[in-house]
């Protein structure tokens, strides 16, 4: 049997992410295949080119930086993340992405993106980081500040906008027994967002204006398929044990470096439990 590992997004809450998957890689703890959502697709990149801190590293130094996420970004090119200077400037030049590692490391990595023409969500296989730049860009290109990446002549945004906590996705794919790491704690429950929004902002593309006024049912129905699969003992779920202070666009350097150490407090709290369901 496959095993899994299964990313869930959130924007700066995917630092909590990033603790985890430094613990993993401290503790030899890999997998068949890996498939991250937005933020979560980004740390998972770190975690199979090896480059442990890698994350933290970068996200303290730049998330303060109006090149990398803010409202001046937002209004100059149309991204709230800075496209350049996240996709490129970085990892080619500023904390280099050792894509050599990557490749050698030879794991299946797919990344969830939301086709805005169908509505629905796509696992595109990255096989190599810097060719495939433009798929992790789409899979974390939020809603409403974010333009649309084209690809192949498809059109995407976030993947969290269709499916975002890919579990059953990935057991479709022949991953029978999956981690998954969530970005919210246990009590976590989505709301819709205001109605009429989507249909507004997203009028040429009737589909993917359903599915985002649709996502919080489609989330929280998620959820549920989880808690369901989790007491069964299909899968292994980390999730944070104290509700994240941050916001999606928090740029406290302080406040990431604290949900960075609750996702590495908790995953070595889970480290144990987790070598032993591994290996049954």
């Amino acid at each position: 049997m496959k095993t899994g590992l299964v990313l869930e997004g959130g924007g700066v809450r995917g630092l909590y992410t990033a603790g985890v998957l430094d613990v993993f890689l401290e503790h030899g703890i890999h997998f068949d295949g890996v498939i991250g959502v937005s933020a979560g697709a980004i740390h998972g990149c770190s975690y199979l080119s090896k480059q442990h801190g890698r994350s933290i590293r970068y996200y303290t130094k730049y998330c303060s930086d109006p090149q990398f996420m803010s409202f001046s970004s937002l209004i100059r090119t149309g991204d709230l993340v800075g496209a350049d200077f996240c996709y490129h400037e970085i990892p080619e030049k500023l904390d280099v992405y050792d894509n050599e590692a990557f490749l050698r490391n030879g794991i299946p990595f797919y990344a969830v993106c939301s086709n805005v023409e169908t509505g629905k969500p796509e696992y595109l296989q990255m096989t190599d980081m810097f060719r495939d730049i433009e798929i992790l860009r789409a899979s974390a290109s939020m809603p409403y500040v974010s333009r649309i990446v084209e690809i192949g002549g498809k059109k995407y945004l976030d993947g969290g906008s269709t499916d975002s906590i890919p579990v059953e996705a990935f057991q479709s794919m022949g991953y029978g027994k999956n981690v998954v790491i969530l970005t919210r704690d246990s009590s976590y429950r989505k709301k819709p967002e205001l109605r009429g929004l989507a249909k507004l902002w997203y009028r040429k593309y009737p589909a993917f204006a359903q599915a985002q006024e649709n996502r919080y049912l489609h989330y929280n129905r998620t959820l549920d398929r989880i808690l369901e699969l989790e007491k069964k003992g299909s899968i292994f779920v980390i999730r944070p044990s104290l509700p994240p202070t941050v916001g999606r666009m928090e740029n406290d350097p302080q406040k990431v470096r604290e949900l960075y150490d609750l996702g590495r407090a908790d995953a070595l709290q889970a480290v144990d439990d987790l070598k032993k369901w591994l290996d049954k």
